[in-house]
């Protein structure tokens, strides 16, 4: 049986009481209905400043009605600390995602990633320290490695950042690191590498590829890729990321004040992901004839990303359950139903 399995059961048998922040958007909200799933009691933040109402709706679809029951949102901001302080009020596990992400934003508004990403950050380690909360869980990025040539990428070997998002990503780690040292209070970081599933968000300017290249397909529209289409990336199915939340967030003390990877420990390039988001659609009974348009590279992009997923499995008992083929052929469902609704 695998820890995860066990980490599953373990909570149905003794339901906790979660915070999530970043409930509405994506990663949240999956989170969010697999806790729900398990009969947690959750208590939800978020001010739909990226996240949907339509997110939560669907998680209510998903899940019953008792289990809905034990759902209770907050429509607040991390940048207020009463606001953050509220919403840890008496929560066992804090499982925070709430940011403001994407490298391209960061560079057009680099005062307000920097507002939401540091200062709401620093506001919930203070509120779940003074709550007591058992664990602390946040969104790190794959962005904090940076310039650091090496692959596989190593926790413990990172560059100089390339853009004000990873700044931000990057002091959170520092942030987590110094709560640990001055009040005994210890976080997990988990830096997500191309994190994609339903209800990624597929508008937009800031969207991710996978979702953005769908509906761009899906609508005859026009793909670009930044670049000679040889950039890499380690895509991550959503399901992969939630296994991780959970076994970080009920790891042992051991494991915790440390950052973990959270990937599968491939290299997929931009143009063999065109090649497989056509071939599940056309899976899907959608044949797509269409090439992409290449341009520029892309400012603050990195050329290549693949993590070394090795410490997550031994202090975690991670065990990636999807990789990218399976991923985008589980997701595509997902994304040709909201795109024609």
């Amino acid at each position: 049986m695998s820890r995860y399995t066990e980490v599953c059961q373990q909570l149905q048998a003794s339901p906790k009481r979660w915070l999530v922040t970043g409930c509405a958007g994506f990663i949240g909200s999956n989170l969010l209905e697999t806790l729900l799933k398990l009969d947690q009691q959750v208590v939800g933040l978020d001010n739909f400043a990226t996240g949907h109402q339509r997110n939560l709706d669907e998680v209510k679809q998903q899940v019953s009605s008792e289990q809905w029951a034990r759902f209770q949102f907050i429509q607040g901001d991390i940048r207020h600390l009463d606001t953050c302080q509220q919403a840890c009020a008496g929560v066992d596990y804090v499982l925070h995602q709430a940011a403001l992400g994407s490298v391209p934003r960061s560079l057009n508004d680099p005062i307000t990633s920097n507002d939401v990403n540091v200062t709401g950050f620093l506001n919930m380690l203070v509120a779940a320290r003074d709550a007591k909360v058992q664990s602390f869980t946040y969104a790190a990025s794959s962005s904090t490695y940076g310039d650091h040539p090496a692959l596989p990428k190593v926790e413990d070997n990172i560059g100089k950042p390339l853009s004000p998002y990873a700044v931000t990503k990057y002091v959170n780690e520092l942030y987590a690191d110094v709560f640990a040292k001055s009040y005994g209070f210890a976080a997990i970081g988990l830096r997500y590498f191309n994190v994609f599933g339903k209800r990624q968000d597929p508008d937009g300017a800031y969207a991710a590829v996978i979702p953005k290249w769908t509906a761009s397909l899906i609508k005859g529209e026009t793909v670009f890729i930044n670049g000679d289409g040889e950039t890499s990336r380690d895509f991550c199915f959503i399901e992969n990321t939630v296994q991780m939340n959970l076994l970080a967030a009920t790891a042992p003390a051991s494991a915790k004040n440390q950052v973990y990877n959270v990937a599968v420990g491939d290299r997929t390039t931009l143009n063999d992901l065109f090649v497989a988001i056509k071939a599940a659609l056309n899976a899907n009974g959608l044949v797509i004839d269409a090439n992409p348009d290449y341009r520029e590279f892309r400012a603050g992009d990195v050329r290549h990303s693949q993590a070394d997923v090795s410490k997550a499995r031994e202090l975690l008992g991670y065990a990636p359950e999807f990789r990218i083929m399976e991923g985008i052929a589980k997701a595509m469902p997902w994304y040709i139903g909201f795109l024609k609704n």
